[in-house]
């Protein structure tokens, strides 16, 4: 297959970029400038440097002609702030670009199609009751996203939405998602605080495999949920401290009621700063005490193999750390 991705030279489409090229497919992409210092980019990949924002249709057609598979791996996520209200801005960086470019794609040929998203889109599927789309404008924006993407699914394009959770891996020079975590738990001083729930998880070199069977296998439109690894918030938290330097770190559950007390100042003083989080702060308790776990076959399904998850949290742990020191020769999350 000859495959076009947007993002090709960030953290996950780099090495999905390395997975198509070791099964043999060819790949292009169109990414912002500006590498990150020692990042290990295929060298066989085609890149195009640019703001696809500010590049006509024309343009876009033109590179993708030919392909016949289209990866998004852009957009943002919850830990870029944006002034109130925050919902457009979801809207322009994940909603939109992906109505764009797969009506470009399905105007060039293109076949198969796998879009990066969130496993909040899982939660809210399996868990109605909980209302998150009404509370939470990133989750709404994430569902919005998938539903965007399964109408251009049709006899001629598949598409395929990957629901990706905590996902651990570092790319050289570029600053770890997982800062904010550090910064977190750096303020606790000596002791963790943490609810009582959990997460699923997974590698970097684990979502470029999913990408890859994604494409190759997936039929018509389908949600995959995909993790390896499911863990309690204490054993998630005991391989952070390991990464971060404090293997003997002690750790207590918070609860519920305390951690609602404390997310009403973050929420109190966000609004203050003219910011709207995409995850409401007071409200983030329903997700934080539930174990948000993924039934690890899918990935296996995807032929996504074996890697060593803690071995990866120790690992962005101390990425982190490093680039906390080191700020500027880090290149950090980019809306644009």
């Amino acid at each position: 297959m000859k495959v076009f991705i947007v993002g090709g030279t960030g953290l996950l489409g780099s090495v999905a970029a390395e997975e198509f090229i070791k099964k043999g497919h060819s790949v292009k992409t169109i990414a912002l400038p500006g590498l990150p210092k020692g990042a290990n980019i295929p060298q066989e990949m085609e890149i195009v440097f640019g703001n696809f924002i500010e590049m006509t249709d024309e343009e876009i057609g033109a590179l993708m002609d030919g392909c016949d598979c289209f990866v998004f791996a852009a957009g943002v996520d919850e830990r870029v702030e944006f002034p109130a209200p925050v919902y457009p801005q979801y809207e322009k960086y994940n909603i939109n670009p992906v109505k764009r470019f797969l009506t470009i794609a399905k105007n060039a040929g293109v076949t198969k199609a796998v879009i990066l998203g969130s496993y909040f889109a899982y939660l809210n599927r399996i868990r109605p009751d909980m209302k998150l789309t009404e509370i939470h404008p990133y989750i709404r924006s994430r569902v919005e996203q998938e539903k965007a993407a399964f109408s251009f699914a049709d006899d001629k394009m598949s598409v395929a939405v990957l629901e990706l959770p905590y996902i651990f891996g570092a790319q050289p020079g570029r600053k770890p998602v997982w800062n904010i975590y550090v910064e977190k738990l750096l303020g606790m001083g000596p002791i963790t605080f943490w609810p009582k729930g959990g997460t699923a998880a997974l590698t970097t070199r684990q979502v470029g495999q999913a990408i890859v069977g994604a494409a190759e296998k997936n039929v018509g439109a389908n949600a995959y949920p995909v993790g390896t690894v499911n863990y309690t918030w204490k054993q998630l938290m005991t391989k952070m401290h390991i990464g971060m330097g404090f293997p003997n770190r002690k750790f207590y559950h918070i609860p519920e009621f305390m951690f609602r007390a404390y997310a009403y100042f973050l929420q109190k003083a966000a609004e203050k700063q003219g910011l709207e989080p995409g995850l409401n702060y007071i409200e983030l308790s329903r997700i934080e005490y539930v174990e948000v776990f993924i039934d690890t076959k899918i990935a296996k399904e995807l032929g996504v193999t074996y890697d060593d998850v803690d071995a990866a949290v120790i690992d962005s742990m101390r990425v982190a750390m490093d680039s906390m020191k080191n700020e500027g020769e880090y290149i950090g999350m980019r809306a644009e």
